[in-house]
């Protein structure tokens, strides 16, 4: 028997043997016994890379339009329309239905009411509770609180928790117990006898002050 004839190729750096036919015919290209490295197929064409392109291409155009809807406000953020809030006729609501008088503050031309609330605290010492709310004219949230119910439960039914009393105030002949706590929102309440006045919020002293005169010298409103 003859020996069979043998053609040799390069690939790379290496010779591969190519086996051949009895009769002398090249092998076919199948038999070789060598496979071809083919690349990932994002690389065989443009269009493959182009398809693959486009989920990033959506993703930037989805956080483009998120940022267009947002602005660089360099002062810090700034606040938004104050809710309107009709505190002359909601005192006078309360003046009508509550057992105790009610009194409706001259605030400053500048303090926006944003807010009220009517609200009772039950047991032998609680009451009702008619809430009104402020905005300063620095933008600055302060409540006032009249009640029949006593100091002791009014405090922390206003502030959620337990408080205690560390000092007194002064204003236009009216001495307000001072509850300051660290960290905490300042109250301060005054007892006139039927009714008790409960001043908090994020206001300065002054402001409080101006609040609390404000109420005082205010008359009760008629039925």
């Amino acid at each position: 028997m003859g020996v069979l004839p043998r053609a040799d190729y390069l690939i790379g750096s290496q010779v591969v043997g190519r086996r051949a036919c009895a009769d002398g015919a090249p092998a076919r290209s199948g038999d070789t016994g060598v496979v071809a490295n083919s690349k990932p197929r994002i690389l065989n064409n443009n269009r493959d890379m182009v398809w693959s392109l486009i989920p990033l291409v959506v993703a930037c155009l989805i956080i483009a339009a998120i940022a267009s809807q947002c602005t660089l406000s360099p002062g810090g953020p700034t606040q938004g329309p104050i809710p309107n809030f009709d505190a002359d006729a909601a005192l006078q609501y309360d003046a009508s239905e509550l057992s105790f008088p009610i009194r409706d503050p001259a605030v400053p031309e500048d303090w926006t009411p944003n807010s009220g609330s009517r609200k009772s605290i039950a047991g032998d010492q609680g009451g009702d509770v008619s809430n009104v709310g402020f905005i300063s004219g620095a933008g600055r949230f302060i409540r006032l609180a009249q009640s029949n119910a006593t100091e002791d439960v009014l405090v922390p039914f206003a502030v959620g928790g337990t408080r205690y009393a560390s000092g007194a105030q002064p204003v236009d002949g009216y001495d307000w117990v001072l509850y300051e706590q660290q960290g905490s929102e300042s109250v301060w309440v005054t007892d006139l006898g039927d009714v008790r006045l409960l001043i908090t919020g994020s206001g300065t002293t002054d402001e409080f002050t101006t609040l609390a005169e404000a109420t005082t010298n205010a008359k009760p409103l008629k039925p």
